[in-house]
């Protein structure tokens, strides 16, 4: 706390040495040098969801709803301590070549902590999932581990987007999203909260939308709650153009001094755009006051005094030899090991070395899909198939790419489907197929990403392509076993894989190396043990319309339907068996590793119908682990009972505790 005050002390010096016209300029995402005073250029846009991204070769962890699948709060502090040691690493590089650009800083805007509210969401796969409880328990380990705890900031973390903002992508610049004062409470704001009182967080970055009609950006609404009830004393910055949109497109304000004045006056110090080029009009036509533009000044310039950046910091020798090092890439390994989630298995799991392969599909062997977005560039590649060449070689594998991801053939000139006969043909020559669909970024992502539906990031419906149910279908029918291998970011229909193939794999977007962690599972190195963070619904149809911001029937604690697969669910290769109890305020959960395989399990404790608890641990074959659960830490209201166990959210199977 005393470092903060200092540098808050010696921002408000520095300010007051400059002209309103340079107090106005630091205000940019791009803010310009000040020679006279010693300021270097400072460039305030970088990106850190899962790996420094970008700039160039980084580790690229698995895609931040893989790493929520972990349930693992130390796996994010480690992941998170490694991004920002990597991102220290190239800074100092950087500085040193006079580059002061975009994507180069230590301000890193991440993580995004909305809530994965529909699976139609485009940029969902960027979040920890459904669940308010889990999205702050990780993001206030992510937040930790970026920011250190030395005399200063490592780097500066953002909780993004404040708040309510969950799609649709297509109208994000002029949508208003209206949420009742129960979901503001119970799903919307948590997790932010969370990320300021516990964690901290230097940045908070506002959303697009409106939120019950005032502008996220300037939000006088949203403000009470950041710097009013939670004492919120960071900085804030709009998201990218965000401002112009007051004027373009929510029609708030008719012109851009107008927008520039109405965010200043409402907590936004930084803007991420072009808007605030037009500040000293505002001041000019009495808009704002040049206290407004002192205010904002003197917020962003106590963030890089906190990150040292006029000082030498003890992170100034981080050498750039540790960037995509082998241990920071180990680490990325063992995430997407514990991301992994198994949803079926007949018992076809692990498969032998010995039996001959046939890897089939558009993401068997695709780059695209182990990266996910806002990522960086990994030293080293391994797809699913690379992985299985590696693991079993390539003389026991055949390989078809079976369809393109989304259009109906690979070759312009040939005819629809034209990898069909040939992957068929892979199938029937093997004796089990490892058959790898899904999406990628392109097909959901952020508005504008191309390939996806009408460039907005969205998904239309849960179902994979037709050119992929095609190749599902034709596989399936050969008759030899299938293994499917889901890589997506968000939910899908897996109904037909869920029927009729043997073993179904969520392997999310895991990243650089992640190819190996999926064979290793196929091939029993190491037993499944994620959790899925996000309900798999069956059809659309379940779900209300995507534009609805009310939580009624939707995500686990509200949905009145039988999910697919249900919040939490994971299988593994061994089995377990639970005993709970309370005493001296604390829950007690006592677990037995009762099969033949040591394997990490999620222990999740529900108060009825919402997550409360939740650890991660490792249980040897034939051993117990006992871990406990402090009651005053649960939030407990009225609930009567909890529920135990670590097969997700299926009341009926869970262990029952009476509170009472």
């Amino acid at each position: 706390m005393q470092e903060k005050e200092r540098a808050k002390q010696r921002a408000k010096e520095l300010v007051s040495q400059m002209t309103v016209e340079e107090m106005a300029s630091q205000l940019r995402y791009d803010a310009p040098a000040i020679e006279r005073l010693g300021i270097p250029a400072y460039n305030w846009w970088n990106e850190g969801l899962h790996g420094v991204a970008r700039a160039g070769t980084a580790t690229v962890f698995p895609q931040a709803i893989g790493l929520a699948a972990t349930f693992d709060t130390q796996l994010i502090h480690r992941t998170a301590d490694i991004i920002a040691t990597e991102a220290r690493a190239k800074y100092n590089a950087a500085v040193k070549e006079g580059d002061r650009d975009i994507y180069k800083g230590l301000t890193l805007w991440s993580p995004n902590i909305n809530i994965f509210r529909d699976p139609r969401w485009g940029r969902g796969h960027e979040t920890y999932g459904e669940d308010p409880f889990l999205t702050a328990a990780l993001g206030v380990a992510f937040v930790k581990g970026l920011q250190g705890d030395g005399e200063y900031l490592k780097c500066a973390a953002c909780a993004k987007h404040f708040a309510v903002h969950s799609g649709p992508e297509a109208l994000r610049h002029e949508f208003d999203a209206q949420a009742s004062e129960k979901d503001m409470e119970e799903t919307y704001l948590p997790a932010f909260k969370e990320l300021v009182t516990k964690a901290g967080v230097e940045g908070v970055m506002g959303a697009y939308n409106r939120v019950n009609g005032e502008p996220a950006c300037a939000s006088p609404s949203l403000q009470k709650r950041l710097r009013g009830e939670w004492k919120f004393d960071g900085y804030f910055v709009s998201d990218c153009w965000a401002i112009r949109d007051f004027h373009e497109h929510h029609m708030v304000t008719k012109t851009a001094p107008e927008s520039a004045a109405l965010a200043i006056k409402n907590g936004c110090d930084l803007n991420c755009g072009n808007t605030y080029l037009h500040l000293l009009t505002a001041l000019r036509e009495g808009l704002i006051e040049e206290a407004d533009i002192r205010q904002a000044a003197e917020r962003v310039m106590t963030t890089r005094f906190r990150l040292g950046l006029f000082d030498r910091t003890e992170y100034d020798n981080i050498p750039y030899s540790v960037v995509a090092c082998e241990e920071h890439r180990e680490a990325a390994l063992q995430a997407a090991r514990e991301s992994m989630v198994l949803l079926k298995n007949n018992g076809i799991l692990p498969l032998k070395a010995s039996e001959k392969v046939a890897v089939i599909g558009p993401n068997a062997d695709s780059r695209d899909v182990l990266l996910g977005n806002y990522n960086g560039t990994p030293k080293k590649y391994t797809t699913v198939l690379e992985g299985i060449y590696e693991r079993v070689g390539m003389e026991r594998v055949l390989y078809s790419q079976g369809c393109h991801l989304y259009k109906e053939k690979v070759e312009n000139l040939a005819m629809v489907q034209d990898r069909l006969s040939e992957a068929v043909t892979t199938a029937k020559e093997s004796d089990v197929v490892i058959l790898c669909l899904g999406l990628d970024a392109g097909l959901e992502g952020e508005e504008g990403d191309a390939g996806n539906a009408y460039a907005s990031g969205d998904k239309a419906d849960l179902e994979l392509p037709a050119a992929q149910r095609k190749l599902l279908d034709a596989i399936l029918a050969v008759g030899k076993p299938v293994i499917v291998v889901s890589m997506t970011g968000s939910a899908i229909n897996l109904s037909r894989a869920q029927k009729s193939a043997d073993a179904v794999i969520q392997a999310w977007y895991p990243g650089g190396e992640g190819g190996r962690a999926v064979a290793e599972l196929i091939y029993g190195d190491y037993s499944p043990s994620g959790k899925l963070p996000v309900t798999f619904y069956a059809k659309t149809d379940d779900l209300p319309p995507f534009t609805d911001y009310s939580m009624k029937n939707r995500t686990y604690r509200y949905f009145q339907g039988t999910p697919l697969y249900p919040f939490g669910f994971g299988l593994s290769y061994t089995t377990f068996t639970y005993e709970a109890c309370i005493r001296e305020h604390c829950l007690y959960v006592k677990v037995a590793n009762t099969g033949n395989m040591d394997s990490g399990e999620v222990v999740q404790v529900y108060a009825e119908n919402r997550l409360c608890g939740f650890t991660r641990i490792f249980i040897p074959a034939g051993t117990v682990q006992t871990t406990s659960f402090p009651l005053e830490e649960m939030n407990l209201k009225t609930e009567k009972r909890l529920l135990v166990g670590g097969i997700g959210y299926q009341p009926e199977k869970l262990l029952s505790i009476s509170l009472y």
